[in-house]
């Protein structure tokens, strides 16, 4: 059976954008993060993911930082790339997006050559991330007003 959906990397600005546009309607509408918060300097050099619905709508979107970018977040380890800003619109959650976009962002990192993937996960999310192979480590954190803890998964 078919998805109903296509996740691949974001080309061009109109991808860009609906990316951009899943991130604004998640977190900044729903969960209240402030929009100053929600964009940072990170995302002009990220690969970006999308998933589009068969009618090209966009349905989820996430991040992959590697090099100097993900290693400022992740112990200054340049083989180890950053996932993060996984947003999956709400009529499409549900629908097994957010495994196919952590999936997508893994085969980005792979094709870069990286080792491991870490993440900072919602405490709320963390068996989801655990089902899909990440461990949590050290304490939680605040991020954006939200309690958080880093994870990692081997490639």
């Amino acid at each position: 059976m078919s998805t109903p959906y296509v996740v691949r990397e974001a080309v061009g600005t109109d991808d860009l954008r609906a990316c951009f546009a899943v991130r604004k309607e998640v977190f900044v509408a729903e969960q209240k993060v402030p929009e100053d918060l929600e964009h940072d300097a990170y995302d002009a050099g990220a690969v970006h993911v999308l998933a589009a619905g068969q009618d090209g709508s966009a349905l989820g979107t996430g991040r992959l930082l590697h090099g100097g970018a993900a290693a400022a977040k992740t112990g200054d380890d340049a083989s180890v790339g950053s996932l993060g800003r996984l947003a999956v619109m709400r009529r499409a959650r549900g629908l097994g997006v957010g495994a196919a976009l952590v999936r997508g962002i893994e085969e980005a990192a792979r094709t870069r050559g990286l080792t491991a993937v870490d993440l900072h996960a919602q405490t709320h999310a963390l068996g989801f991330y655990e089902r899909l192979g990440y461990g949590a480590y050290g304490p939680e954190f605040p991020d954006a007003g939200m309690p958080h803890r880093a994870m990692r998964r081997a490639l």
